[in-house]
């Protein structure tokens, strides 16, 4: 269920801010302020191996290995509250090898969980 901003509840307000600093950080390498944001528990997706990841340190290790080869960034398109609770980001994730090949220049979906004020898990649909 897509709601407009404007009648977000207070929860879904604080879970977008929560993202889009998370966000604006991963797109200037603050790799370790989005992984403050995470739970210790989190759940977060191998898009680029496979499977999933359990825990910040996972996730910090996945994106080293990530990013000695590619370079990404990502663009927020929009913020859509869920009525289980996510929210659900459109992103557009445009990725290069390190020689600036372009890997990929394609829109998803990424659906996250919080909990306790933090990113607890999220998943990448196509």
């Amino acid at each position: 269920m897509n709601r407009p901003y404007m009648t977000e509840s207070r929860a879904d307000a604080a879970s977008i801010e929560l993202l889009r600093k998370a966000y604006a950080a991963f797109d200037r390498h603050e790799f370790e302020t989005v992984i403050a944001l995470m739970h210790p528990e989190v759940d977060w997706p191998n898009a680029w191996e496979g499977g999933m990841l359990r825990g910040p340190n996972a996730v910090r290790d996945y994106w080293k290995r990530q990013f000695a080869v590619l370079d990404s960034r990502l663009e927020t398109l929009s913020f859509n509250p869920e009525a289980d609770g996510r929210i659900a980001i459109e992103v557009r994730q445009i990725v290069h090898d390190k020689d600036g090949k372009l890997v990929a220049d394609r829109v998803v979906q990424h659906v996250y969980r919080i909990e306790d004020g933090l990113i607890r898990g999220m998943e990448v649909r196509s």
